[in-house]
């Protein structure tokens, strides 16, 4: 904290957050991950002293109804962006890229369906494929049948998270794009401004090396990984924590 005080020092905050695994626990299934209500009084108060936005792969209007609070919200890895004074960004060729999901989304349900545990979850600009609770021996037979659904030309492409294949448009457009893009926006791009940027999975190191060099990347893992964020949080509860010494010191 002295460090991060220090460079907060004559700067204004902007705090950029993930949802699932930093604002809440990892669970089971995608709708059991419920925002604490400590949790939400953090992210209030912070938010009353300086701009917050929850960045998300989950669906906009589903992580938006989730914390339920006037931020800035940006949904499906950053493709589909709002809050409040009239923010609003879809991406256009990922508009484009929709009848590409939509086959994709026909191919996988039909081709999973008898694959026990595994949840195919569509948001309205990428596909989730959860096999958090699909047997290990299935497991390549669930990332074949994702291969197979990404398209020949290939429109979309396939990412990685914790325990889930995600589809979505191939375009150079990820979490670090939209905070980017979200910086410009709510004019926070100027060296006055000290933009921060907390989450747990593979998808959000591309927002921590968007950020390399004029914000600070804070990684949520229980032990010491590869990243390239500068510090790291065990878990929701510490973030929550963190979230409160903050606000505290502005």
């Amino acid at each position: 904290m002295p460090e991060i005080q220090a460079r907060l020092r004559g700067r204004r905050l902007a705090a950029f957050l993930d949802y699932d695994g930093t604002l809440t626990p990892i669970v089971p299934r995608p709708e059991l991950a419920v925002l604490a209500d400590g949790m939400r009084a953090a992210l209030e108060r912070l938010a009353r002293l300086a701009p917050v936005a929850v960045v998300s792969g989950r669906d906009l209007a589903d992580v938006r109804a989730r914390v339920g609070l006037e931020l800035v919200y940006a949904g499906s890895h950053g493709f589909d962006i709002a809050g409040p004074g009239g923010v609003r960004f879809e991406h256009p060729r990922g508009l484009a890229a929709l009848p590409a999901l939509d086959a994709a989304e026909r191919q996988l349900r039909a081709a999973l369906a008898g694959v026990e545990g595994v949840l195919v979850e569509r948001k309205r600009f990428t596909l989730a494929v959860h096999y958090r609770q699909v047997r290990a021996a299935f497991t390549p037979a669930v990332e074949r049948a994702v291969d197979a659904a990404l398209g020949t030309p290939a429109p979309l492409r396939k990412m990685r998270g914790k325990n889930v294949f995600e589809l979505l448009p191939d375009l150079d457009w990820d979490k670090g794009a939209a905070v980017l893009w979200l910086l410009e926006a709510l004019a926070l791009a100027g060296n006055d401004v000290l933009p921060l940027y907390a989450g747990d999975d593979v998808t959000d190191e591309d927002a921590f090396r968007a950020l390399q060099g004029r914000g600070l990347g804070i990684v949520v893992a229980a032990e010491p990984r590869a990243t390239a964020a500068r510090y790291r949080l065990r878990d929701p509860e510490e973030v929550g924590a963190f979230l409160e010494a903050l606000a505290g010191d502005l």
